[in-house]
């Protein structure tokens, strides 16, 4: 009998946000992989550390963290090989994955090579995006409104397209294209109406009206969120940080 591949959801970064499941598998774990920068530490494993036994196998999945292109195809056909190694000799692995594995989650680029193969079960987690909303205190959508979440690389004029279609947008990965989505909404007339998330639920998030961000840079880990339907608001004060 072959292993099962668990890929479990931790949350968006406050350990305390991970479910009961995610942690019952995680502390019952024999073999782990997590996804990790070249340099520096795992986010995912950092999330889950106090879940996690001595003595376990773990699999790190090295991924650059840099804006230029990497061989990912061959650094997920490796992970995959690895995994699949374990789970031939009938061992469990539990992949931990920042946030949801089914939402902007890397884990589906296992899925996709192991699925044919073994035994896999996907626990959701917490998403960013109820995260952020939580923390800026607006709703996400509402009623019959119709909720769009974009990713910030895409061109200008595919984003403008999708938001004028849109009474709720979720803008992430917004990064280093902080300075050019600011000026889009501006020209939308939209800025106002919009609410900045960095690192949410973490000790060092910021939380601002996009309009009070007084910084050109963001960090990977950001999202915009606009809600037509509330385009005057103000950011209770001890909210914002």
């Amino acid at each position: 009998m072959s292993g099962t591949l668990y890929g479990v959801g931790l949350g968006p970064g406050d350990p305390e946000l991970m479910t009961l499941k995610a942690h019952r598998l995680i502390s019952g774990a024999r073999v782990i992989a997590y996804p990790a920068p070249d340099t520096g530490e795992s986010f995912a494993r950092a999330i889950a550390a106090s879940s996690i036994g001595s003595g376990i196998r773990e699999i790190p999945i090295v991924v650059p963290m840099r804006v230029d292109r990497f061989p990912a195809r061959e650094i997920y056909d490796k992970a995959a090989g690895d995994i699949a190694a374990v789970l031939e000799t009938g061992e469990d692995v539990v992949t931990l994955c920042e946030g949801d594995p089914f939402f902007f989650g890397s884990f589906m680029y296992l899925f996709d090579r192991l699925s044919d193969r073994f035994r896999i079960e996907i626990v959701p987690g917490v998403t960013s995006l109820t995260a952020c909303a939580a923390q800026l205190r607006r709703p996400l959508t509402a009623r019959n409104d119709v909720l769009t979440v974009i990713p910030g690389p895409l061109p200008d004029a595919d984003i403008r397209g999708r938001i004028e279609q849109a009474q709720a947008v979720a803008i992430m990965k917004v990064g280093r294209h902080l300075p050019r989505l600011k000026a889009l909404l501006e020209d939308m007339g939209l800025l106002e109406a919009a609410g900045y998330v960095e690192r949410a639920s973490l000790p060092e998030q910021k939380v601002h009206r996009l309009i009070d961000l007084e910084t050109d840079t963001a960090p990977y880990f950001s999202m915009i969120l606009i809600y037509k339907g509330d385009e005057a608001w103000t950011l209770p004060p001890s909210f914002s940080s």
